[in-house]
């Protein structure tokens, strides 16, 4: 494979939920080997915190739980990404709506999919691409306290694994 097999996480802002997952699954790559294979960043599908830091009580729960928050600066997610992309993750079905809405053609609205939908104990099946039935959405913590953070952190931890597991397969294909 000579280019990076591509990964962003995409929630609404780009300052909770996406960067959390930008954290925890940069972390899981490292813990594999995959990091120098595997380039993974995140977006919001709305501009509303551009240019801004991640939430103090986002990088506060990936501190305590001992991931780097690196220097983050909130973007929004552009159409335009699809074709350097090999994957799109959403947190939620609406952020996977709006993505799917956005893609420009369907190969590049096959590349989208709902972060827990990789969660090895829920059994469900990501190779498919469209909105899932029964609330697989990470719930967005923003308006409420740090519990909210912490739930959110677990979602992101369990789904990583079965994430990684696709992407390393992904890879080894292309190799």
């Amino acid at each position: 494979m000579t280019s990076p097999y591509r990964v962003c996480f995409v929630c609404t802002g780009n300052i909770c939920r996406s960067p959390i997952a930008e954290s925890v699954f940069r972390a899981r790559l490292t813990e594999a080997g995959l990091d120098g294979l595997v380039e993974v960043d995140s977006a919001g599908t709305d501009g509303w915190h551009e240019g801004d830091g991640a939430d103090p009580r986002a990088v506060a729960v990936l501190d305590a739980h001992g991931y780097g928050s690196g220097d983050h600066t909130a973007r929004r997610f552009h159409a335009s990404w699809f074709p350097r992309l090999d994957l799109v993750i959403a947190l939620d079905e609406g952020h996977l709506r709006e993505l799917l809405r956005l893609a420009p053609a369907p190969g590049d609205a096959a590349k989208v999919r709902l972060l827990r939908s990789y969660d090895p104990s829920l059994g469900l099946s990501p190779a498919v691409s469209g909105e899932p039935s029964g609330g697989l959405g990470v719930p967005d913590p923003y308006y409420g306290g740090s519990a909210g953070f912490e739930e959110c952190l677990e979602m992101v931890e369990a789904a990583s694994e079965g994430l990684l597991a696709a992407v390393r397969n992904a890879i080894e294909k292309a190799a």
